[in-house]
């Protein structure tokens, strides 16, 4: 069975990360996304090493970091600043069902290529518009950037070791996790689209903003702030509203525990052997538990101490109390679980040969998708691609010689 967006073509002008990574989401599902790139350079992410994939001439074909979002795509180069290539584009958009872009706002507009030019050529068409800032608003016309964003969107004033201890400040995230997260938002909003085109029989504009994710995920802490009209402080790795909820230290290296519920609680204290603590008024419920922490946490601590981590997480696994250990990203990707899901696989490389990727997280039963295909090199498919939209070799060789493509 083909996936469940087989029947889709993604028009893809985005680059960096949060456009690629929305329409790699799409690609998982199945769709063809045909990724538009600058001729001769391509994609800012294709520099952005090392480390660089390796051709089997031993040229750099590809840094990681555009490897892990553009699996799945086909590669056309066209130049978007020309006429040509802007009537190409929106030949190609005439039959497609979605435009994805990340340009700074108005910029396309000033092409021919915006909302308004490419529905009117296709009235089905989502056009879906990612930014830093969104359409409207003072800083729309800004360009942003995810630890920009992660800053502004008070993420990472809620990351990091609180104020008073060694190394203490704000920190970002170790991935770019809004943009990821836009994508992700992006990639829904099309989904959405689509299916609402089904019944309205037209398309629409989306217009995602970086900020507004990143303000959306503030999620629990935005809340707390809201609710008690306070600023939220950096708890390092202890959880705001959840106890015990955070890294501890067993006699040969770090686990961390989540107690989700009082039962589990109960469950912990009896695999520590300190049973008595379940049934103190001072931990018996979480929001206790939150208000005792700091009387609480140093008998966990001594006790969690006193055994090797793998002594711990057998027992705790037994009890259904979730813990587990601090991978590394070697380790994580080596994980039994993870293997066994197939998540890290080897596809082949046009240029590279055998190449292992990180594998999309969705599963349908008896659908393919476009894992196999690996992330394209620059132009890869640009005669392939413009034949499907009638453009035959000999006017190809013209737009070459012209560099349009």
């Amino acid at each position: 069975m083909k996936g469940p967006l087989s029947h889709v073509r993604v028009l893809d002008l985005s680059r960096v990360l949060a456009g690629p990574w929305a329409s790699q989401i799409l690609a998982d599902l199945g769709a063809d996304v045909i990724k538009v790139e600058r001729p001769g350079v391509g994609d800012d992410t294709r520099a952005w090493g090392p480390p660089f994939l390796k051709a089997k001439d031993g040229t750099p074909a590809g840094a990681g970091y555009f490897l892990a979002a553009n699996r799945g795509k086909r590669s056309i180069t066209l130049d978007l600043s020309t006429a040509q290539g802007q009537a190409i584009v929106r030949k190609m958009a005439a039959t497609s069902d979605v435009v994805l872009e990340n340009y700074k706002v108005g910029t396309l507009d000033r092409y021919g290529l915006g909302w308004k030019d490419l529905s009117a050529v296709n009235d089905r068409l989502i056009y879906c518009s990612v930014t830093g800032f969104g359409q409207t608003g003072p800083r729309a016309a800004l360009p942003a950037y995810d630890f920009l964003i992660q800053a502004m969107g008070g993420l990472m004033s809620v990351t990091g070791l609180p104020d008073g201890e060694p190394g203490a400040g704000p920190q970002k995230v170790g991935v770019p996790i809004i943009d990821l997260i836009t994508g992700v938002y992006a990639s829904t909003a099309i989904n959405a689209a689509l299916a609402g085109r089904e019944v309205s029989g037209k398309g629409r504009h989306i217009d995602i903003a970086m900020l507004d994710v990143a303000v959306n995920l503030l999620s629990n802490q935005a809340m707390n702030s809201l609710l008690s009209g306070r600023t939220p402080a950096r708890t390092g790795n202890a959880h705001p509203n959840i106890q015990p909820q955070k890294v501890y230290a067993c006699l040969d290296g770090d686990i961390v525990l989540v107690v989700g519920n009082d039962a589990q609680f109960d469950s912990l204290c009896t695999v520590l052997c300190l049973t008595s603590l379940s049934s103190d008024d001072r931990y018996s419920t979480n929001g206790k538990r939150v208000e005792n922490q700091k009387t609480l946490q140093p008998m966990l601590e001594l006790a969690l101490r006193q055994r090797p981590r793998a002594y711990w997480l057998e027992r705790l696994a037994r009890a259904g109390v979730p813990a587990g250990p601090i991978n590394t990203i070697p380790e994580a990707l080596n994980e039994p679980q993870i293997r066994h899901r197939q998540m890290v696989k080897t596809v082949e490389h046009s240029a590279a040969g055998a190449l292992q990727l990180v594998m999309s997280p969705f599963r349908f039963d008896g659908a393919g998708s476009n894992h196999d295909r690996p992330p394209p090199q620059l132009g890869e498919h640009t005669k392939e691609i413009l034949a499907e939209f009638g453009i035959g070799p000999g006017e190809a060789v013209t737009l070459k010689q012209h560099s349009i493509i």
